[in-house]
């Protein structure tokens, strides 16, 4: 059987990107026929495309096109040029699409009805902006509303990763094919500590960390502010590992307004594997203070390395955290409670201790492995 994945971005920084490598790469080295199409697009923030990408990732060959931001005026819709016809050249038993709003899932979903092929969507599902403007929340309801008809309604399953994105995706899409199939990791390289030990950037010896994109809808203007509210005497550093997404500048200055400025580490995104695992070991606690996570894979990480967590209460996250058994969970721009969970995870250590051991038991069942075979299996199901 013959599967191809659709994405938007691929050997490429972030969620949905590194979900669909973990998937493609175990598929393909179990024996499957997996391939991938992507796009040119590197960075979607600053529109940032490239021509010097690897022709195979992983073992999985990987085929890119042109993408176009704009095919309506004002209206932000990403399709491939020349995905159509490779879809339907490419003998596919099965296409995959990934992400929601984006063109090239309506293409994917276009080639399945002309083809009669199976098709298979993961949504990602990331709900309104609550910072957006009412018209502008109504404009991506409508879009919602538009995939459901158009994709969803055609696909064969829904791919969700909780139960809190089953249930909204459920709101515009048949609800009878969604599957809950939630991503993992890879516990076997967690597993040695000790050969994690490289050469890292200077660093005290005292921090939280954020992972993730340095994005508007990460709460990291929330985040610097309850973080600088702490006692300054033994207040830990705060370091920030991520591609910037265009906020480093704002935040930067707002540190500076603050007077914190010296104690911030700015890392970007760091591509050595046991690097990043040290650097979240060695963190007193990962912060995750985002206005929506669809999952929030980070965490996961922070559970394998035994590392406590404070994350706001928005999309899978009390899902991921066990309702607060595994972590502690704060209203999302509640800078007093964020602080407030800052302090306790040194001053409740009892607490703390037993969100970490909740953590490390809760992911033991999800490795990526788990994952893949979910995936094979349903593969296998809507092939008939």
């Amino acid at each position: 059987m013959k599967i191809v994945h659709v994405t938007l971005r691929f050997d490429a920084p972030g969620g949905v990107e590194t979900n669909v490598r973990e998937i493609v790469r175990r598929l393909r080295a179990a024996g499957d026929d997996v391939s991938v199409f992507a796009s040119d697009l590197y960075d979607e923030s600053g529109w940032y495309r490239r021509s010097d990408y690897r022709s195979v990732v992983d073992g999985v060959p990987v085929r890119r096109f042109p993408v176009f931001k704009r095919p309506l005026p004002h209206f932000t819709l990403p399709m491939m040029v020349g995905l159509v016809d490779a879809l339907a050249d490419s003998g596919a038993d099965v296409i995959h699409a990934h992400s929601h709003r984006y063109g090239h899932v309506l293409q994917a979903a276009a080639v399945s009805r002309r083809l009669r092929l199976p098709l298979v969507v993961s949504t990602h599902y990331h709900p309104a902006d609550l910072r957006e403007s009412a018209g502008k929340r109504g404009l991506l309801r409508a879009e919602d509303v538009t995939f459901g008809a158009l994709a969803y309604r055609r696909a064969d399953a829904l791919v969700v990763e909780s139960q809190q994105e089953a249930r909204l995706v459920g709101e515009f899409a048949p609800a009878d094919r969604i599957r809950v199939i939630p991503p993992g990791i890879d516990l076997a390289a967690w597993s040695d500590p000790a050969g994690d030990r490289v050469a890292l950037p200077a660093l005290p010896p005292d921090y939280f960390v954020f992972v993730g994109r340095i994005a508007p809808n990460k709460g990291l203007p929330y985040l610097l502010d309850a973080w600088a509210s702490l006692p300054a005497d033994g207040r830990p550093a705060l370091v920030l590992m991520g591609r910037d997404w265009g906020e480093r500048p704002s935040l930067e200055a707002r540190a500076r307004r603050l007077g914190v400025s010296d104690r911030v580490v700015w890392l970007g995104h760091v591509d050595d594997l046991r690097a990043y695992r040290s650097l979240i070991r060695g963190a007193r606690a990962l912060v995750l203070p985002s206005e929506w996570e669809a999952y929030g894979l980070v965490l996961l990480d922070a559970f394998a390395a035994g590392t406590p967590v404070v994350a706001t209460a928005v999309g899978a996250v009390p899902e991921v955290l066990r309702a607060g058994r595994a972590g502690r969970l704060v209203p999302y721009g509640d800078v007093g409670a964020l602080a407030g969970a800052l302090r306790a995870v040194a001053d409740d250590p009892t607490t703390t201790r037993a969100q970490v051991t909740a953590g490390a038991e809760a992911v033991r069942a999800l490795d990526w492995a788990v994952a893949a075979e979910r995936h094979r299996a349903l593969y296998r199901a809507v092939a008939g």
